[in-house]
C-alpha cells in the first residue's frame, strides 16, 4: 500500500496532465493557481456550491479535490521550500496533509480546496498561495 507521499505526488501528477489536456496551462509556478481558480469557477457552480453537471468536478470529486490539493502543495513547496506533513496512520490523512514552508507558515491545501467548493471564490487559490509566501513567523 502506497504512503501518503507518495499518493501525493502521484495524485499531482496525474492532475498536471489532465489539467493540461483540458486546456489549463500549468506547471510548478505560482501563476499555475490562477488555472487552478479558472478551472474551479467553470466546473463550480458557485450559488449552489456544487460542482457543475457534467463539469470535470462531477465525477470523482473527492480524488480530484485530493489530486489538486497535492498539486497546490507540490506548487507552493516549489515555489517558496518547505516539505508535507502527513500521517499515515489517521483515517482522515488524505484530508489532514499539511506543508509546512521554509518560513514557517503551515497551510493544508486540500482543506483549502474543500473550502473553495464549499463557500466560493471568495476562498481563491491564487490569493492563498501568494499570500502564504509573503507571511513570516
Amino acid at each position: 500500500m502506497p504512503t501518503l507521499l507518495e499518493d501525493i505526488n502521484a495524485a499531482s501528477d496525474w492532475i498536471v496532465g489532465a489539467l493540461n489536456y483540458s486546456g489549463y496551462k500549468v506547471s510548478m509556478d505560482l501563476e499555475s493557481l490562477r488555472e487552478v481558480d479558472r478551472f474551479f469557477n467553470e466546473h463550480m457552480n458557485d450559488r449552489k456550491h456544487k460542482p457543475k453537471k457534467g463539469g470535470l468536478l462531477a465525477d470523482n470529486t473527492g480524488t480530484r479535490l485530493f489530486a489538486l490539493g497535492s498539486f497546490i502543495g507540490n506548487v507552493l513547496i516549489s515555489q517558496y521550500g518547505g516539505w508535507w506533513i502527513t500521517d499515515d496512520a489517521d483515517p482522515e490523512g488524505e484530508i489532514n496533509i499539511a506543508v509546512q514552508l521554509q518560513n514557517g507558515v503551515l497551510l493544508w491545501p486540500v482543506q483549502r480546496v474543500m473550502k473553495r467548493c464549499g463557500e466560493g471564490p471568495e476562498n481563491g487559490i491564487y490569493a492563498y498561495g501568494a499570500i502564504a509566501g509573503c507571511q513570516n513567523h
